[in-house]
């Protein structure tokens, strides 16, 4: 029995390829190409794409335990399950979202918690500079609502409008956002030295 001459790859390409049109070669050709080059990965791509899973990873676990879905025991029992080197970036990225996240507007003690779980030691004492500013930050916003809400009452009597049916929502109103931006302002500057505070541990 005669054996046929074997072929390599490239030799079963072309013999595929036999009786083609030439346009519909040369696009099979550059599909063949597109998919070799798939397997041929650079390390810097590689290195990008870990860095795009570990931060899927870290935004995940962010959310969860933002929301309540996910306590912070189980958080770190998910780490604990990566291999080192993940675990450490995923520890990070993490620490640093949680502290970006931290504001004079909302709660803050969960993150806190958090933030102290993957720093592994006390932030006690960066903790008692940071509840005076949030006290006192909370004390001139409600000075701003007050002073706000009277200015809106004093320009609704102007126009004849008055009596315990009027009812305010005074935020979102344009003089309201402005003399909270004002205010805002003036604790950016110690918040984020704070937050630079909390990085450094």
């Amino acid at each position: 029995m005669e054996k046929r001459p074997q072929t390599n790859n490239l030799g079963s390409l072309f013999v595929a390829l036999n009786g083609l049109p030439m346009a519909e070669i040369k696009s099979t050709l550059e599909l063949a190409m597109e998919k070799a080059k798939k397997f041929a990965i650079s390390e810097k791509e590689k290195k990008e794409i870990e860095q795009k899973e570990m931060l899927q990873r870290a935004t995940s676990l962010f959310h969860r335990y933002k929301e309540g879905r996910l306590p912070l025991n189980e958080i770190l029992r998910e780490i604990e399950k990566m291999e080192n080197k993940t675990a450490a970036a995923v520890k990070e990225l993490l620490g640093s979202q949680w502290i970006d996240a931290l504001s004079l507007d909302n709660e803050n003690e969960s993150l806190l918690k958090g933030i102290e779980s993957l720093k592994q030691r006390r932030i006690d004492e960066i903790e008692q500079e940071f509840y005076p500013l949030l006290s006192q930050y909370l004390k001139e916003k409600e000075k701003v609502n007050e002073d706000v809400e009277g200015q809106l009452i004093e320009a609704l009597k102007k126009e004849g409008i008055s009596g315990s049916a009027v009812e305010l929502k005074i935020e979102g109103d344009e003089l309201w956002e402005k003399e909270k931006e004002k205010l805002d302002q003036r604790y950016r500057g110690p918040l984020k030295e704070f937050k630079e505070r909390l990085r450094n541990l």
